[in-house]
């Protein structure tokens, strides 16, 4: 390959390069009346850690990564297609983890990456699939399970309460998606789970954009109500992790999985995948 390569922290000025780079992916679409991926880029670049690789003053590759209190979550690590293979990955992920011991990541299916991620320290554990439905499907929650609006700062401080984990910024991000709808479930009136919801860009079909279940808690009917709440009637969309006992309650209930990914980690003990629905990038 000719040309030189330099890595160097993303500026918003980069964020159309990065989503040319995204859709050669088909990881961003059309966007009509919902944008969810711009935002979710300039948060990364303007509240992150995003680097670009350029060849000769143009950007060929883009890799971003979230520090959630307890791991660095690998966001996002896309090369240029036309350039696979050229050894431009490697070293743009190593730049994106640093020294973090504590790293964590969802594969896609693609399997050129996973090579790639167990040199990096992380090794393959569970699953997570992307189930949709009608939140109809979900029987409505009943007391003592109740469901009220929450505030970001809120579910910061119960986040940071339940895990250490202290992440203003990303939840301030979650509450100000297109169609957002931040809440807490509660359980006899305290605090049991918290959760935002959203529009999806390329349908009409809403997601849980994160759910987090306090530990130690019962994770099934906190996690259901949320789906239902979330839902508003139309259709679900949530990334469950392979071993959460959520899944075969919503396959019991006429869910259907439409993709998968590959949750990796540098130790096993870092995620409990049956308390969280994560954001695929931002865990």
């Amino acid at each position: 390959m000719t040309g030189d390569l330099a890595i160097r922290r993303a500026v918003l000025d980069d964020v159309p390069a990065i989503r040319a780079i995204l859709a050669a992916h088909d990881e961003d679409g059309p966007v009509t009346d919902i944008d969810i991926v711009g935002p979710y880029v300039r948060h990364l670049v303007a509240r992150c850690l995003a680097l670009v690789t350029e060849r000769d003053g143009e950007v060929v590759a883009y890799g971003a990564a979230v520090d959630t209190g307890i791991v660095r979550q690998l966001a996002e690590l896309f090369v240029r297609p036309d350039l696979l293979g050229r050894g431009i990955g490697r070293p743009l992920l190593d730049a994106v983890f640093g020294d973090a011991p504590r790293r964590t990541t969802f594969a896609s299916a693609d399997p050129r990456a996973l090579p790639l991620y167990v040199r990096a320290g992380m090794a393959p554990l569970w699953p997570i699939l992307l189930v949709e439905g009608p939140a109809a499907l979900l029987a409505a929650p009943q007391r003592p399970i109740e469901i009220e609006p929450a505030d970001p700062a809120r579910l910061a401080g119960l986040e940071r309460d339940w895990t250490g984990a202290d992440r203003p910024a990303d939840h301030a991000f979650w509450a100000s998606q297109a169609g957002a709808d931040s809440f807490v479930v509660l359980d006899s009136g305290e605090p049991i789970a918290l959760a935002y919801a959203r529009a999806r860009q390329v349908s009409a079909a809403r997601a849980i954009d994160r759910l987090l279940v306090r530990p130690g808690a019962e994770p099934v009917r906190p996690t259901l109500a949320a789906l239902r709440h979330g839902g508003r009637d139309g259709t679900i969309v949530a990334w469950i992790p392979g071993p959460s006992p959520v899944l075969p309650a919503l396959l019991a209930a006429g869910f259907r999985i439409g993709d998968r990914a590959q949750f990796m980690a540098s130790d096993p003990g870092l995620v409990d995948p049956a308390r969280l629905v994560p954001n695929p990038g931002m865990l």
